[in-house]
């Protein structure tokens, strides 16, 4: 009788746990239950994007995971079945990607951003140029190497080869490449010296003070340059389009543009 009492008062015991533990959770606003918006971004993005997400979080107290890589090594990773909630892409093609696969919400797909892609030299560096049709970009490098992206995928990569092609000048340095799975990595290997010149974005150029700018490409030499965003298809996160959109609101835009973007969406 004495045991069987016992187990009344643990059952009771148990019973009030229960209902107190539940009490608070009930109570809790769902935004604080939201999970972090997860955004894949082109590496060329870190410094705005960064600032962007800590000022929304400030504002809203909704948080965000980003991950930061070539936007060819992101849209393979969503083909992948990767959790993001959020894709932004340094080139249409790579959105163009995974938008074929149907692996983003079409209607929430954006031209968000613009850039430019500058040639640049370690900060102490004596090189000076043009950057003209037939410039002398091989007598530049020397015995080193041209930093870039990789050419064959990262967005980064593919501009400056498109420009050095138009300018007449890619026969010359085909053969003298330092190539980088990412820009942010081109640009980290001008940065430490590893590589006398480099082809990145003149926003990388502006986050890095090792380096300074030898010359800017020509906007007609190459691809026009447009960072779009979308949703994920897969993504059920009820914060991703709020932050999606704060992209392109006034109050990231001079963030974008402190970094030297163009901020293209309106």
């Amino acid at each position: 009788m004495i045991w069987g009492k016992r187990g009344v008062l643990r059952g009771l015991a148990v019973v009030l746990a229960v209902a107190v533990g539940w009490a608070p959770l009930a109570s809790t606003p769902a935004s604080a239950q939201s999970a972090p918006v997860l955004v894949f971004a082109a590496a060329s993005l870190k410094n705005a994007l960064d600032e962007i997400a800590a000022q929304w979080s400030k504002e809203t107290g909704k948080q965000t995971k980003i991950s930061y890589a070539a936007s060819s090594a992101l849209a393979k990773q969503i083909e992948g079945a990767a959790p993001a909630d959020i894709f932004i892409s340094a080139d249409l093609d790579w959105m163009d990607y995974v938008a074929q696969r149907k692996l983003i919400k079409p209607e929430s797909r954006v031209n968000l951003l613009g850039n430019r892609i500058v040639l640049v030299a370690g900060k102490d560096s004596k090189a000076a140029t043009k950057i003209e049709s037939g410039f002398a970009l091989r007598t530049l490098l020397g015995d080193g190497r041209l930093a870039m992206a990789n050419i064959d995928s990262v967005p980064a990569g593919k501009y400056g080869k498109a420009a050095l092609e138009k300018l007449g000048v890619w026969s010359s340095v085909q053969d003298r490449l330092a190539q980088a799975e990412n820009v942010r990595a081109a640009l980290l290997l001008v940065s430490r010296g590893e590589a006398p010149l480099g082809i990145v974005y003149q926003t990388d150029a502006a986050a890095d003070p090792n380096v300074k700018i030898v010359g800017v490409f020509p906007e007609d030499t190459h691809p026009a340059i447009v960072y779009p965003v979308a949703v994920t298809a897969n993504s059920a996160n009820p914060d991703a389009a709020a932050f999606a959109a704060y992209l392109g609101a006034p109050a990231a835009r001079p963030l974008f543009e402190k970094q030297g973007f163009t901020v293209l969406s309106k």
